[in-house]
């Protein structure tokens, strides 16, 4: 019980006399600490006041408010209790593959302190979609009631043309047990993973997991809805071509965006020139040119999720302004800590 109380009083500080501590630590080890420690603690956190401002329904979902945690932070939903318990809308853990993977390998997350920004190049690593629906099972059973996302990806030694096999065997595990699901073909960590961002692969994947969600609809007597995950380095034609196939499938909603390859701007950094995926500050003015675009092309037809250099509330409204319905934060997190949840709620009112 004393080390219960220790445990929260540190989670209780202010998040500026912790930075340095976590700072001091590898990216990855800080990232393991805090997500175990969230795992064996984050219950006994209270829940934020912000939990419910200015509810929003979307994908015919009510979210209690417009901000929610992205992919990436949680891969394995270990610490789903307590993202709820910090205010957030809404949860998306994973990406998940079929078959737990290491990932590639170390070191493979680099914090570029200077722009708040953060490049990874982790690659999926994750214990399988078996365990994580366990661990929803768990968090569920200990009274989560949020709404929750899980994001699906296709195993790295998977041939891309058989990727489909991957993301429908994750769309069947994960169904059950999500109130959406992402479909993540955006990250550049997996080899060859954004050519199904192609005109035609797209169409392909899309009209089979399309398919695959109305049996299973039927099949589970609820309907789960669907969403794309796109990248920020896509030219407008693309843009156009994927607004296209989400309209066609009847996709229920597209996440805008993944991390970018560019370097603009932090080339000159210490890590600057890491290869992986940039995120955090640095990629901002480009996922949100690229929401806009994407918005225009859908001219309304299905609801767009932000996400993509969120550091402040301003930020955050500003991707509302660019047209998105629902925002996400993952590096600012890392940048802010936990007030920044609340900030960006307050600022989507």
């Amino acid at each position: 019980m004393a080390a219960r109380r220790i445990t929260l009083n540190v989670f209780m500080l202010p998040y500026c006399l912790v930075k340095p501590f976590v700072f001091a630590l590898d990216p990855e080890t800080a990232h393991e600490l805090t997500i175990g420690s969230l795992k064996r603690f984050g219950g006994l956190l209270p829940t934020a006041a912000t939990a419910r401002i200015n509810p929003v329904t979307a994908m015919g979902i009510e979210f209690p408010n417009r901000v929610g945690l992205a992919a990436g932070l949680d891969k394995n939903g270990e610490a789903i209790e307590a993202w709820g318990r910090l205010g957030f809308g809404f949860v998306e853990i994973g990406t998940v593959t079929p078959r737990p993977q290491p990932g590639n390998p170390k070191p493979r997350l680099f914090r570029l302190p200077e722009v708040e920004g953060i490049i990874n190049r982790m690659g999926f690593n994750n214990h399988g979609v078996d365990a994580l629906v366990a661990n929803v099972r768990l968090a569920r059973a200990k009274g989560f009631k949020g709404i929750l996302g899980i994001n699906i990806g296709k195993n790295a030694d998977t041939p891309i043309e058989k990727a489909v096999d991957d993301y429908l065997i994750g769309l069947d595990k994960a169904y059950a047990h999500a109130d959406y699901i992402t479909v993540n073909i955006s990250s550049p960590n997996t080899k060859n993973l954004r050519q199904l961002q192609g005109e035609s692969e797209l169409d392909a994947l899309l009209a089979a997991l399309k398919a695959r969600q109305e049996a299973l609809a039927q099949q589970h007597g609820r309907y789960v809805p669907l969403t794309l995950k796109i990248a920020p380095d896509l030219e407008e034609a693309q843009i156009i071509n994927i607004a296209d196939a989400l309209r066609r499938h009847r996709i229920d909603g597209v996440i805008a965006t993944n991390t970018t390859l560019s370097r603009e701007g932090v080339a000159h950094l210490a890590h600057g020139n890491e290869a992986g995926g940039l995120s955090g500050a640095p990629v901002f003015e480009k996922s949100t040119a690229v929401l806009k675009a994407l918005v225009g092309a859908l001219g309304g037809e299905l609801p767009v999720i932000a996400a993509g250099g969120i550091t402040d509330g301003a930020k955050a409204k500003a991707k509302l302004d660019a047209g998105a319905a629902l925002v996400q934060v993952y590096s600012g997190l890392i940048y802010r800590g936990p007030d920044l949840v609340g900030e960006c709620i307050r600022a989507c009112k």
